[in-house]
């Protein structure tokens, strides 16, 4: 399968990297803020027939996503918690966190979507921790 990429801006990616490292020096290596959101990556795709949404939302359960259209905006919420370690002794343990790039709790993402959706046949699927959702056209 052909890949085309299309950007309007090609340092928009650029822009929005450099936006999280200045946020993360401003409030420290150590400074921990579990109140805050966080915005999910998000691949956008064209085909002849739909555009296809792809959001990275590795270990966040299904249940916690909230997925809603208004005004032409496809609007994600949910909450993703603190990854811990699958060995059950952990997390009765005190630990030290030493780096800790992953990001949790709340989110929020917003996809402006093209006026040809057809917003009643939106479909969405969640696997090995993408959200796909599939937007056709008109």
């Amino acid at each position: 399968m052909a890949v085309i990429v299309a950007t309007d801006d090609p340092f928009s990616g650029i822009a929005r990297q450099m936006s999280k490292i200045i946020d993360q020096v401003h409030r420290g290596y150590y400074n921990f803020s579990p109140g805050e959101t966080w915005t999910p990556n998000v691949n956008l795709y064209e085909t002849e027939t739909s555009y296809i949404v792809c959001v990275d939302l590795a270990g966040i359960e299904k249940d916690k996503l909230e997925i809603t259209v208004d005004h032409h905006a496809l609007k994600l919420k949910g909450h993703r918690a603190v990854p811990i370690s699958m060995d059950g002794d952990i997390p009765n343990q005190r630990l030290r966190v030493h780096l800790m790039e992953i990001d949790h709790g709340s989110f929020s993402r917003d996809v402006e979507l093209p006026h040809d959706v057809v917003q009643q046949k939106i479909n969405a699927q969640y696997q090995n921790g993408f959200l796909w959702i599939d937007l056709p056209k008109k």
